[in-house]
């Protein structure tokens, strides 16, 4: 079993992309999403962080 990094962190997205704002559509594709329960671990950096909170309403942080 692989060794879990320490900066990385796993996204999901749990609510459509329907009826949002472009700029928060491409910070969810910029993350790596594509669509609804799809999980991605990303690295743990300012810029990732900031798309995160700027679609907060969109994602989840799961362990």
């Amino acid at each position: 079993m692989p060794k879990k990094d320490l900066n990385t962190i796993k996204v999901k997205q749990i609510k459509s992309l329907s009826g949002i704002r472009d700029k928060h559509r491409k910070s969810v594709k910029g993350l790596g999403l594509k669509k609804i329960n799809h999980i991605v671990e990303v690295l743990d950096s300012p810029e990732n962080r900031g798309m995160i909170n700027k679609v907060n309403h969109v994602v989840k942080i799961i362990d």
